[in-house]
Order: C-alpha cells, then sequence, then structure tokens
C-alpha cells in the first residue's frame, strides 16, 4: 500500500540531491510506484509471475518472457537524456514557488533548450487538474486576457487577438471572504456562456455560491448554478481575484516571457498545480511523480 512506499517528502534540495544520486536510485522510486506492493501484472499475457529483467528494477514475465521496465508506459518513457535528470527537473518545477523556464533549466543541466522545454511539456500536462473535488463554499470567478495592450480595443472585445481565460477563486468559509483556498482557471475562445459553461461543470460544484460581475454570458448559467452578479467597481467588488490574477499575470512575464495559446493552458495547469498545494508541499514532488507514472506516454508535435 502507499503507506509502504519510502516516499521523498519534502522542498529541501540537499535532502533531494542526496537521496536520488544515479538512474538506478530513481528506476526503484519509480518502481515502487508502478507496482505496490510488489505487484506485477504482465501487459502482454496477464501473468502475475516475474523475475528480474535487465534494466534496474525492471520486471520479466516468467510466461512470456516480457520484460517491463518502471518508465515503459510512462511520462518517462523513450527519454532522451539520464533518468536522474528528469527527476531532478520535475523537483525544481513541482517545489520552487515560481517553477523554472526552460531556458533555466538549460543553463542549469547543460541541455538543449528545446529538450527541456518538451520534457516541462509534459510534466504540465501531468499537473492538469482531474476535475475529482469541484470548489465549494463561495467562489468568485472572472476572466482576464493574457497580451499586450491593444490601440482602440477594451473589455471582453471580440475582436481581440489576445488569449483569454477563466479563473475561478474559492473562499474559504467563516474568514470574511479575506482567505483563498482553491484556484482553477482554463483559456477560453470568448466570454460567452457556451465557454464559461465546461468549466464551471469541470471545476466548480452545484452547491456552490458562485460571485460574478455583471457580464451578461454569465446569466445563462444561473439556471444550473447558484450565481450571484455584482457590479466589478474596478475589481473592488473581488479584491482576492484581482490579486490572483495579478499574481499569475506577473509569474507568466517573469518566468516565460512568451507563449502560445495553445500553450498557454499547461502555464496555467503548472501554476494552479502548485498553487493548489502551497499548503501541502511536504509531499508535492511525489505527487507530480505517481501521476507522471499513471499517464500514458505522450508524444509532442514539436510544429506546434
Amino acid at each position: 500500500m502507499e503507506a509502504k512506499r519510502n516516499i521523498f517528502r519534502g522542498v529541501n534540495s540537499i535532502k533531494f540531491y542526496s537521496r536520488f544520486t544515479s538512474d538506478e536510485d530513481c528506476y526503484r522510486y519509480l518502481a515502487e510506484i508502478k507496482w505496490p506492493d510488489n505487484q506485477f501484472t504482465c501487459k502482454r499475457c496477464g501473468h502475475t509471475v516475474y523475475c528480474k529483467g535487465k534494466k534496474p528494477y525492471s520486471r520479466r514475465c516468467t510466461r512470456c518472457k516480457h520484460d517491463e521496465s518502471p518508465t515503459a508506459g510512462t511520462m518517462f518513457d523513450r527519454l532522451k537524456f539520464p533518468l536522474l535528470l528528469a527527476f531532478h527537473i520535475a523537483f525544481k518545477i513541482s517545489t520552487k514557488k515560481k517553477g523554472m523556464s526552460s531556458l533555466e533549466l538549460a543553463e542549469e543541466y547543460e541541455m538543449r533548450q528545446k529538450t527541456c522545454w518538451e520534457f516541462k511539456w509534459k510534466i504540465q500536462q501531468a499537473m492538469k487538474s482531474f476535475g475529482n473535488y469541484p470548489l465549494t463554499g463561495t467562489v468568485h470567478v472572472d476572466e482576464f486576457y493574457i497580451g499586450g495592450e491593444e490601440e482602440d480595443l477594451y473589455g471582453r472585445n471580440p475582436k481581440s487577438k489576445k488569449k483569454l481565460v477563466v479563473v475561478a477563486l474559492e473562499l474559504l468559509e467563516d474568514t470574511n471572504e479575506s482567505d483563498v483556498g482553491r484556484a482553477y482557471a482554463q483559456v477560453i475562445d470568448n466570454a460567452s456562456a457556451a465557454s464559461f459553461r465546461p468549466f464551471f461543470e469541470r471545476y466548480i460544484s452545484k452547491q456552490a455560491h458562485v460571485v460574478t460581475d455583471e457580464w451578461n454570458g454569465y446569466k445563462p448559467l444561473a439556471d444550473d448554478f447558484d450565481i450571484e452578479q455584482r457590479k466589478s467597481e474596478n475589481g473592488k467588488s473581488f479584491p482576492q481575484m484581482h490579486i490572483h490574477i495579478m499574481n499569475v499575470k506577473g509569474w507568466l512575464r517573469g518566468i516565460h516571457h512568451h507563449c502560445t495559446k495553445k500553450r498557454l493552458q499547461g502555464y496555467l495547469d503548472e501554476y494552479h498545480f502548485r498553487y493548489n498545494r502551497r499548503n501541502n508541499k511536504d509531499t508535492i514532488f511525489d505527487v507530480l511523480m505517481r501521476r507522471m507514472v499513471n499517464y500514458s506516454p505522450i508524444r509532442l508535435n514539436t510544429k506546434d
């Protein structure tokens, strides 16, 4: 069971470097995640008895002789660089408050920037929320744009070429709406009810009290959600939301400088993966490792 695993806890770099000193250390960690309690089922024939395989901590089926590595069928499959470096990159991105850009990673680990960018993109996919725990209580919702100033275009203008994002912020109970819980954000095409609905249904509980500004796009959702609309007062009615949006924008500008609309969702998922675990950083690296093991391998289309 999970309690029997010797999981890595904390965000201390020295402790991490002492724990993971070789590829073999990393293979061992992945094997414990992939085959909990030493349970094994051959993916080729379904047999459950194994012996030692060729690579460190790999397992060979005693019936069909299929040899499976701890990285096979995971996001670490077919890595172009040592597994130890992959662990170090994942640790930096998950535990550092602002993460690291692919350029910073390339400089620190003496790798190609493109290679770091591709692996960071895989990590971002693992950081995406499953949507299993929708926001509850009081939830504030708003949208914001990512991009520079556009002449003669203001507000929710459909002609804007900037990237539009909807964000939901959970306000903790009995705190006079001063403290915040979790948050989620999603890139959308426009500020219409049709664009808002999938986000609401995935990330917000039907029992939540949702507070928005007076934009008409939210009104059709009132049939399914408890929605209260307030005057924005230039953001003064939603101070926590205003701070959250400014922090997201500042992080994107300061760390990543620029990202395409197609890749923006990955950066939003990365930001909120860390944000939603800011009070549980002790296990944040292990959570990421488990996700990367249990996800299917991802092949990146570098033409995007």
